[in-house]
């Protein structure tokens, strides 16, 4: 969803300001950028950013803050890293903003919403799967690729329509029964377009995909 800073109060404004400005400030602080002097990652990076520009402009929605596109958080955050995700999405956000799909001062709530937080949760997912569940290239694939991909969607869908309701931009009944369920069917829809993004480059570019660890997955199987 691409969300209208009006929609908020000046004091959740600041709040989203500060919170962007502290995320731009870790991820230019940890970010592996050695790694872009590869030109295979940096190609990656932006491949990423290109094709979530294109899937963020494509969208549906009828009233202020309540579209819905594909997000690709998981995708990303597998084969970049949490770090450079944040940057892959960021760069994204900057380009619909460039095509005025969203507006300049809406961007530090967007970056909050639609890149920091579903980042920050796919990171989390991630690692809650390597802790308990076990070393299998399915687990990876299907678990941490496919269904990561859906919980993290629906998850950015929650935490945005929690915002818009802490906001007073809309009831919470009204998002339950009109907007809601719909990131059921987006979640179907990420889980196989991001799954397959990762299965094809593990099978094919292992060694592209930052989270996947041959020896963990691979290696006496």
């Amino acid at each position: 969803m691409d969300l209208p800073v009006t929609l908020f109060p000046v004091a959740g404004q600041w709040l989203m300001l500060a919170i962007t400005a502290f995320g731009l400030y870790l991820t230019l602080r940890r970010a592996p950028w050695g790694r872009l002097r590869a030109a295979t990652q940096l190609n990656l990076l932006l491949g990423f950013a290109v094709g979530l520009m294109l899937l963020w402009s494509m969208k549906a929605g009828v009233k202020p803050g309540l579209s819905l596109h594909m997000l690709g958080a998981m995708a990303a955050t597998l084969a970049l890293g949490p770090w450079l995700a944040v940057v892959a999405l960021g760069l994204a956000l900057v380009g619909i903003t460039l095509n005025g799909v969203v507006e300049w001062p809406d961007w530090p709530l967007n970056f909050v919403l639609m890149v920091v937080a579903p980042v920050a949760f796919a990171h989390g997912f991630q690692r809650a799967v390597e802790r308990w569940l076990p070393a299998h290239f399915f687990i990876f694939v299907f678990v941490i690729g496919f269904a990561g991909a859906a919980v993290t969607v629906m998850v950015q869908g929650v935490l945005a329509s929690s915002a818009l309701v802490l906001a007073g931009a809309y009831s919470a009944g009204f998002l339950l029964s009109e907007y809601l369920p719909f990131f059921l069917l987006l979640g179907f829809a990420e889980a196989w377009i991001s799954g397959a993004v990762i299965t094809l480059l593990v099978v094919y570019r292992p060694e592209w995909v930052a989270a996947f660890d041959d020896r963990r997955y691979l290696l006496d199987k």
